[in-house]
């Protein structure tokens, strides 16, 4: 089943008590990060209030006891966009309350397909399809009979990643 970005929205509306995500791309091209972007491969200081909307969101959420974790691939070189989200997006997610880790790939290859996906109350899984350039192509929801396969890959990527609090870039 397709959703749409409204369908998608109230997944975060409605979950009881747990979101995760995993981030297996090396580039993302979210029409409202490009401005960003720009600004961080410039130079120039992050602006205040950057990213302030998922922060707060984050905090609510964490606030209310629900958690959001999320397991973000990389790979060396980084990426100018994985740069920019370590150093501009990440570190106000963590400090917002999202359990947010780094799985490093560079030497060996990922204990899971590349494919993106959010968990919602381990009941719920929303694929996430990206292109190759980094936009969205699509989401769509899980099959309920694979379940249990996108809960291992949480477990696995959850189990190989590191806090991003002690990750070295």
């Amino acid at each position: 089943m397709i959703l749409s970005g409204e369908e998608m929205g109230a997944f975060f509306d409605t979950f009881e008590r747990s979101a995760f995500r995993l981030e297996t791309h090396q580039t993302y091209t979210i029409p409202n990060e490009q401005a960003g972007l720009a600004r961080f491969l410039a130079g120039e200081p992050k602006p205040e209030g950057h990213n302030a909307n998922w922060a707060a969101y984050v905090r609510q959420t964490t606030a209310s006891g629900k958690t959001i974790q999320r397991a973000k691939v990389v790979k060396r070189p980084f990426t100018e966009y994985t740069r920019y989200l370590m150093s501009w997006g990440v570190p106000g997610n963590v400090a917002a309350g999202e359990d947010y880790r780094i799985a490093d790939v560079t030497e060996r290859p990922p204990s899971w397909p590349e494919q993106d996906f959010w968990l919602f109350d381990e009941k719920t899984v929303a694929l996430l399809n990206f292109n190759a350039d980094g936009t969205l192509s699509g989401r769509e929801l899980g099959e309920p009979a694979e379940l249990e396969t996108y809960l291992h890959w949480r477990d696995l990527a959850l189990s190989e990643a590191i806090p991003f609090v002690d990750y070295r870039f």
